[in-house]
């Protein structure tokens, strides 16, 4: 059963936890849900963050906090929205920081798919919520899955870089150990913050400059129309 949900490495990390009651009361609050409501992502995309992503292959953590809830706009990834979808605030505010910093040019479209195929592991600390209802899922379990998925990150031996924007995330980092990985920190991108120290922050070369520091190869930031 495991094998199906996680088609890489995260198999081995996560399979125990799909056996314990937390885990358990979630499947059937979602079996609900799905069955009742509408509900973002598409079920058969919920762990795309970690499908794109295999855990040997991470090298960078985006924590977002929980899916888009407008139509189409969910598939999986943090700050991700599928091609043809409108690029959602967070993730303009996020573009434009990224051609300030790198000189990427803006994309039309918000697939951050490019970034998740080079090791960025985009996740979201709940992974489903209803239509047009923010954070509708908290507190329902996935919090205690997303948790283990850092934390099997930040066990490693391999250095990566955290970056958690806002509040929420750098509490669900707070336990990264600084010392084996880098942690960029600055206040959420989302139009309501993102003037009080996102833009200017550079955390698009400071990755690099990380990885590279390490003898590890930068990442193409630039999303390819």
């Amino acid at each position: 059963m495991s094998k199906a949900i996680f088609r890489n490495d995260w198999a081995d990390v996560l399979e125990p936890e799909l056996h314990k009651p937390y885990y358990t009361e979630l499947r059937q609050f979602l079996a609900q849900e799905y069955r009742t409501q509408t509900i973002y992502p598409d079920m058969y995309d919920i762990y795309n963050a970690l499908h794109y992503t295999s855990l040997a292959s991470t090298r960078v953590v985006i924590l977002g906090q929980d899916p888009y809830h407008g139509p189409g706009q969910a598939h999986g990834l943090s700050f991700s929205v599928k091609p043809g979808v409108a690029i959602p605030p967070s993730l303009h505010n996020i573009y434009q920081e990224l051609h300030d910093d790198l000189g990427c040019p803006v994309p039309s479209h918000g697939s951050l798919i490019h970034w998740a195929e080079q090791g960025v592991l985009l996740l979201n600390a709940v992974l489903t919520v209803r239509r047009g209802q923010a954070a509708s899922h908290q507190n329902k379990g996935w919090e205690a899955f997303t948790d283990r998925v850092v934390e099997a990150v930040n066990e490693r031996e391999t250095p990566a870089v955290f970056i958690l924007w806002g509040s929420h995330a750098q509490r669900k980092g707070a336990n990264i150990n600084r010392n084996r990985h880098f942690v960029i920190t600055s206040p959420h991108p989302s139009p309501l913050s993102a003037h009080r120290g996102f833009f200017g922050s550079r955390p698009f070369s400071r990755v690099n400059e990380f990885l590279l520091s390490q003898g590890m190869e930068p990442i193409d930031w630039c999303v390819p129309e």
